[in-house]
């Protein structure tokens, strides 16, 4: 027996602060890397993770990151920066090794 995907309609629960600790994780930072970046706790970071995984129905940190993705939450810089550079695909090959980061 299979189940229909889990779907997530009322995206006005999902704050401002939410959005950045999204854009954040979905760059790759730790829990306490995003804690700094937006002058909160760490603890306050994960529950707020742990909020939003249920929320989304996403089960890990890269499945949330994916869900956002599908449901338009994270802003699109990157992605308006490759078109008016020419790059359609999203700008990917043009991404900073992690050391330079």
């Amino acid at each position: 027996m299979t189940t229909a995907p889990r779907t997530f309609s009322d995206l006005s629960a999902i704050d401002a602060n939410d959005r950045k600790i999204l854009n954040l994780l979905y760059t790759g930072l730790s829990d306490a890397s995003i804690a700094r970046h937006l002058d909160v706790g760490h603890r306050t970071v994960q529950r707020r993770v742990q909020r939003l995984m249920e929320q989304l129905g996403a089960n890990g940190r890269v499945a949330l990151g994916a869900r956002a993705q599908e449901l338009g939450l994270l802003h699109s810089r990157r992605r308006d920066r490759a078109v008016a550079n020419g790059d359609a695909a999203g700008g990917h090959g043009a991404r900073k090794p992690f050391s330079q980061r």
